[in-house]
């Protein structure tokens, strides 16, 4: 496993890299977005560590411009701590967030967590339901569940960002392409079909930012 990591604080990219090889990752550092970009064009890497603020521009954009090519998970780094900037970084495209400063075993759990997540198998078994998100098959207590394109797509999002909250806009954008597409309250119904159809409470409404999978049926 290969992580990059963007920080221009020498001695705390240094601090994280040390740490995460000790669990058995390659690091490689750049302290800068331009040798960041250099070095993902170069080698492929499974998880990218980012900055928020670097010398050379804001890491924020950089994750919001570049998302489309960045197939591994993303981890920004910030001093700033409210919900706000956190919602910021999640419609910017981050998979994580974590604000400075860290205890560094926070840091090393939401990396482990973040590799085992984009490593999760297309097909799942919870409870009753059976999801294969590859074969497009969905059954609750054997018997098939009919799911529209987009119900389908909503599943899919939710399942493979287990763990993790979706903002409304993250979730319009990649399943309508855009905001002007589709009213919001769209993506309301769409839940609540798709809530019905699943049974259980696997879909956690976030309030004021959006939706995440819970495993647990509570």
């Amino acid at each position: 496993m290969k992580i990059l990591i963007i920080e221009d604080d020498v001695a705390l990219a240094q601090g994280i890299a040390m740490v995460l090889e000790e669990e058995g990752y390659e690091t490689l550092i750049a302290s800068s977005l331009k040798q960041g970009q250099e070095k993902l064009k170069e080698e492929s890497f499974q998880l990218l560590i980012l900055d928020i603020n670097l010398p050379d521009g804001n890491g924020l954009e950089f994750c919001r411009v570049h998302r489309k090519e960045l197939v591994m998970p993303v981890l920004m780094l910030t001093a700033k701590d409210t919900e706000e900037d956190e919602i910021l970084g999640f419609e910017a495209g981050a998979d994580d967030y974590v604000t400075k400063p860290f205890r560094i075993g926070i840091l090393r759990a939401r990396v482990h967590s973040l590799i085992r997540r984009n490593q999760n198998p297309k097909v799942f078994e919870i409870g009753s339901l059976h999801l294969d998100l590859e074969k497009r098959i969905y059954k609750k207590d054997g018997e098939e569940l009919a799911l529209s394109k987009v119900e389908q797509e909503l599943l899919s999002m939710l399942l493979l960002n287990y763990g993790q909250t979706l903002t409304r806009n993250q979730l319009i954008n990649q399943i309508w392409d855009s905001w002007d597409s589709v009213d919001e309250n769209t993506l309301t119904v769409t839940v609540g079909r798709l809530r019905n159809k699943l049974g259980g409470n696997y879909i956690k409404t976030i309030y004021g930012i959006g939706y995440r999978w819970q495993q647990e049926e509570i």
